[in-house]
């Protein structure tokens, strides 16, 4: 049982220290390796590496052909600003081998976890040399993983899974008593832009995650260009978090007064406080015309959009 930390009774400072001196005892004299995606748990995890570790945590931001568009170069940038050196390893080939064909969602984040922890960050990790592995692991992660909700896939210890015996290295879970706000607080504590530690959250199996049967580059693609425009016109409200979803099966559009058997984005967006219980942002019709008429002129292949507005629980945040 992990203890929670609330937002509300969380010390920033008293936490940081702690944690870049349970960082120092953990990796010693030796090097650590952390995972970079812009998020903000993980772009929290970054700086406290560190500010623990300095030059001795090398940081790699794993291109998996999954993110969004242009996120490697924009998020090694502000990095860069903020002293850190960021990598970028080409996995894309991996990634999507690793998902051909898989249609179930808890395979295909089985799938991600297996080619992310075991193929790419094992051979990162071995040819540097480093022990360790710091990631952004958080409470309501491993919540979700461990009640069999939906697997997370940086969630590995408290599902039984030794990662010393099955990868080879030791990971470090800095911020898993914490929750969202939680994580937000000490980012700003950090000193991290507001760009980053107010960043709405992104799943771990990134835009695989909304794409609801395989995620082929090509479907990803799709969902990417949708996600582009939902984040450009979502950005100002205040909103929790915000997504497309693409869906599998084709819907009957038209298109110059003939038949067009296209595809259906739907599009979420959320209230929410820490993503344990979340409700639908209730947007005007206005934004939703926006929404609708700017994917099915940008995104190809589109026919129809639609709006969730169903809450969690029962439904979940994200779609797989």
């Amino acid at each position: 049982m992990i203890e929670e930390i609330t937002a509300q009774g969380l010390d920033a400072e008293r936490f940081i220290n702690e944690k870049v001196m349970e960082i120092k005892n953990a990796v010693g004299d030796g090097t650590a390796i952390n995972a970079l995606s812009g998020g903000v748990d993980s772009s929290t995890v970054t700086m406290l590496g560190h500010r623990a570790l300095g030059s001795r945590l090398e940081t790699v931001f794993i291109e998996s052909g999954l993110m969004r568009e242009g996120e490697a170069g924009q998020v090694a940038g502000v990095f860069r600003k903020l002293g850190v050196t960021v990598r970028i390893v080409d996995a894309r080939k991996e990634f999507f081998s690793s998902l051909k064909g898989i249609t179930d969602p808890e395979e295909k984040r089985e799938a991600i976890t297996r080619v992310f922890y075991r193929n790419v960050l094992g051979r990162i990790v071995n040819a540097s040399g480093a022990k360790c592995l710091l990631q952004g692991t958080i409470l309501t992660d491993v919540e979700e993983t461990v009640a069999g909700i939906k697997r997370q896939h940086n969630v590995i210890e408290q599902l039984g899974i030794d990662p010393q015996e099955a990868f080879g290295y030791r990971i470090i879970e800095p911020i898993v008593r914490l929750r969202k706000d939680g994580v937000r607080k000490i980012g700003m504590a950090l000193g991290l832009p507001a760009e980053l530690f107010e960043r709405i959250p992104f799943p771990g199996p990134a835009l695989s995650a909304r794409v609801i049967g395989e995620a082929t580059p090509e479907r990803i693609e799709t969902v990417r260009k949708a996600t582009v425009v939902v984040e450009r016109l979502l950005k100002e409200t205040g909103a929790f978090q915000y997504m497309a979803i693409l869906h599998d099966d084709r819907v009957t559009g038209m298109r110059d007064g003939k038949r067009d058997f296209g595809q259906q984005i739907e599009v979420r967006c959320w209230d929410s406080i820490d993503a344990r219980t979340a409700t639908p942002t209730k947007l005007s019709f206005e934004i939703l015309d926006q929404l609708a008429r700017q994917i099915l002129r940008e995104v190809p292949g589109v026919v129809s959009v639609t709006y969730n507005i169903s809450p969690k629980p029962p439904s979940t945040m994200e779609a797989v």
